[in-house]
């Protein structure tokens, strides 16, 4: 038994398989997920799990090199959960945020319901 952290055993190993430029993705419940690409699924009902609290919990665990959003999430509720954690934002539509989710190691979808709220990370180093 963890003492904190996560605690779903998918997202517990997936997260610890991730390597340096690896990229995952935080997911609302809507983001289409190409055939291949592994989903953690944590949704319950519209709404729980939100976003920013997955998305806050997985960022504990794990070093960012920059995150990716989609610019029709500027200027709403998603860009500002991403931007109060993480300082190196990189914006793209949300047509290619979408193409660029077949390469990430896995998605995890939450049971959030604002749009736009999806983030792709990309994972740094600690040295």
């Amino acid at each position: 038994m963890r003492r904190a952290g996560l605690l779903n055993p998918a997202l517990c190993a997936a997260v610890a398989g991730l390597r340096h430029t690896d990229t995952f993705v935080v997911a609302d419940c809507g983001l289409p997920v190409p055939a291949g690409v592994p989903v953690i699924d944590l949704s319950l009902v519209f709404g729980i799990p939100r976003f920013n609290e997955v998305l806050e919990a997985v960022l504990d665990e794990i070093v960012v090199d920059h995150v990716v959003i989609a610019d029709e999430a500027v200027g709403g509720a998603p860009e500002g959960w991403v931007r109060s954690r993480i300082d190196d934002v990189v914006t793209i539509s949300h047509e290619e945020l979408k193409k660029e989710v077949a390469g990430a190691s896995f998605v995890v979808r939450t049971g959030e319901t604002t749009s736009f709220a999806n983030v792709i990370v990309s994972c740094g180093v600690p040295f």
